[in-house]
């Protein structure tokens, strides 16, 4: 059973989150009302995967993020808001989020997209990745701060593309015919190659570059 955490600071927002989440069978093992409170239920319950709000009092869902991209090994983060803003999106995505979701959602939906995120995959609603990613593609070129980029193989292209349309290892081993192990390999590959720290800022890094159409 996947285990998560959820963020908010509207207790009823929690409340409803763990009800939807108690019948899809996912297994909320904390709660926090700010990004603070959150550090120390991550360290307390290890989760696979956190529910993040963004706008919180003090502590906010950035403030988290930015806490979070510190630590060794931090859980994906699955941003959950009704804020559908450009600039809020790439700046959840940039401080290290693997997921961006409107509160909106039904249950299968968000159940589908923590199954994702706790297989190590990358999520973000459909209803806003379109204008998001053209709002990647207007951005200025990145600078060479990361280092050059080696070229990516055929195979790590392939990887690449699924990493980008939210698969997970599973998925990409399934879809290529390889073993999960092998995928895992290309993954971090492909970190190293494009100077990134994890999957999302990979695939953020591959749209710069123009590597991703």
């Amino acid at each position: 059973m996947t285990r998560v955490i959820v963020v908010d600071d509207q207790t009823l927002v929690r409340e409803g989150i763990r009800t939807l989440l108690d019948i899809a069978d996912v297994e909320v093992v904390g709660e926090a009302s700010d990004g603070l409170a959150a550090l120390d239920v991550i360290a307390d319950t290890s989760p696979d995967v956190v529910l993040l709000d963004l706008r919180m009092p003090e502590y906010d869902g950035l403030w988290t993020l930015a806490q979070l991209a510190q630590s060794d090994d931090p859980p994906p983060v699955l941003v959950l808001t009704t804020f559908d803003d450009d600039t809020l999106v790439l700046d959840a995505l940039r401080a290290g989020a693997h997921g961006y979701m409107l509160k909106d959602v039904t249950v299968e939906q968000l159940t589908r997209a923590v199954g994702i995120l706790a297989d190590g995959g990358t999520f973000i609603a459909p209803s806003i990745t379109d204008r998001m990613l053209r709002a990647i593609r207007t951005l200025p070129h990145p600078d060479d701060s990361a280092g050059p980029v080696q070229d990516l193989t055929a195979r790590e292209g392939e990887v690449l593309r699924l990493m980008a349309e939210g698969y997970g290892n599973r998925d990409i081993s399934q879809v290529l015919f390889l073993a999960e192990g092998t995928v895992k390999n290309h993954v971090s590959t492909i970190l190293l190659k494009l100077g990134a720290r994890d999957r999302t800022n990979a695939v953020l890094r591959a749209l710069h570059l123009g590597l991703l159409r």
